[in-house]
């Protein structure tokens, strides 16, 4: 969300606007179309292994010692997560049952979050500590922003930009534990031969692409934080 004031000037916010929050949509638009292009060209390759995502999964539980973490198919495309509170890995409809590249790196980057949740991986620990807190400032941070500015409470502006740095600060928390359950996905693929050499490359590819689109989430709300608070500036 952007934004304006209905300022008339042309003023230095909003040469940023133009120089650096569009481009920053434009990479997040972009990281968004790869995911699809990629996820869509390796859905259409099978894995000669013949393994659906479903079973991909429970290899990659059952070779980091993980049990008693429920597998289930759930509707849609790219739904694809894992629910520490069920301990469940659901996956989309396109991947539980598909026996294609993509369904098998998919499944096994959500079994890697269940082996980060099992081995209380730090960086998952912070992030769903924080949570609760985030959820409120992605819901109120950017009315009180707008609200203190159109009432000139600039006590509201303030604690507005301070809960709105909490998405922020969620996301970039977010990227070590995207980038690590590829990782793990990655190597227990290799380490249990789940994929041929060209096949990994393209699990490789699909996981790769997903992780750029939290780059490009994080990109876009540090953009618009920047924005936000050089207004909060230019207004005091």
């Amino acid at each position: 969300m952007f934004l304006h004031l209905g300022y008339s000037s042309y003023s230095f916010i909003d040469q940023y606007f133009i120089l650096l929050i569009i481009p920053a949509m434009l990479f997040s638009l972009v990281m968004q179309l790869m995911v699809k292009h990629t996820y869509s060209k390796m859905s259409r390759i099978q894995n000669g292994r013949h393994l659906t995502g479903a079973e991909a999964a429970a290899r990659v539980l059952q070779g980091n010692g993980v049990d008693g973490v429920r597998i289930e198919a759930t509707r849609g495309q790219l739904s694809d997560h894992f629910d520490p509170r069920s301990n469940t890995i659901r996956l989309s409809e396109g991947v539980y049952s598909s026996a294609s590249v993509a369904a098998v790196g998919i499944a096994a980057h959500e079994a890697g979050h269940a082996v980060q949740h099992a081995k209380s991986y730090v960086p998952i620990k912070v992030r769903n500590a924080i949570l609760p807190a985030c959820n409120i400032g992605s819901t109120l941070g950017f009315p009180l922003v707008v609200i203190g500015f159109a009432v000139g409470m600039f006590e509201l502006v303030t604690l507005g930009l301070i809960l709105f740095s909490l998405v922020a600060i969620f996301q970039l928390v977010t990227l070590p534990v995207e980038f690590n359950a590829s990782s793990r996905a990655l190597k227990a693929i290799e380490a249990q031969d789940l994929l041929s050499g060209a096949e990994y490359k393209g699990a490789r590819a699909v996981l790769r692409a997903a992780a750029m689109t939290y780059v490009a989430a994080l990109v876009v709300s540090l953009a618009n934080l920047l924005r936000l608070v050089l207004r909060y500036r230019r207004r005091n």
